[in-house]
C-alpha cells in the first residue's frame, strides 16, 4: 500500500518479469532519488536480477552534472548488492532523453544493455525482446 500524498517516485515490482517498474513525477530531488535507492535496497520482493524500466515522461526537472553523477555513483553501489540486468529509459524531451543516453553510458558496465526510448511502448517491446532472448 502506498502512502497519501505526492509521490515523486513511484514503482512496482513485477516478479514474473524480474523487472521494477519506476516512474518519476514532477520536480524529482537527489535527495528523493537517493532515498529511492535506499527503499530499494531493503526491498523484500526484489527479483534475483533486476531489469529496470526507467520511466521519465512525466518528470518536469533535469538533474545537474554532479547530480548525474551522484546517481550513477549510488546505482553502482546498489550493483554490489543487486545483480542488475537491463536498463530501459523513457524520456520524451530532448533535455532528458540527453541525459539518460549519458546516464546509460556511464552505467554500462553495471548493466547487461540499456536503451533510451521516447514512448513506453518502444521501451516496453525493446525490453521484451531483452528478456525473451535471456
Amino acid at each position: 500500500m502506498l502512502p497519501a500524498g505526492p509521490m515523486p517516485i513511484l514503482y512496482e515490482i513485477d516478479q514474473a518479469r524480474g523487472l521494477i517498474r519506476t516512474r518519476c513525477v514532477g520536480a524529482v530531488s537527489l535527495e528523493e532519488v537517493l532515498a529511492h535507492f535506499k527503499d530499494l535496497k531493503t526491498e523484500p520482493g526484489l527479483p534475483e536480477r533486476v531489469n529496470v524500466l526507467l520511466d521519465l515522461s512525466a518528470l518536469s526537472s533535469a538533474p545537474e552534472r554532479d547530480q548525474l553523477r551522484a546517481v550513477v555513483a549510488e546505482m553502482k553501489e546498489l550493483g554490489s548488492e543487486l545483480r542488475w540486468g537491463v536498463l530501459a529509459i523513457v524520456a520524451k524531451t530532448d533535455l532528458l532523453f540527453g541525459m539518460s543516453r549519458i546516464l546509460g553510458v556511464f552505467v554500462e558496465d553495471s548493466f547487461s544493455n540499456t536503451g533510451v526510448f521516447r514512448q513506453p511502448a518502444e521501451a516496453e517491446r525493446w525490453l521484451d525482446a531483452q528478456l525473451g532472448a535471456r
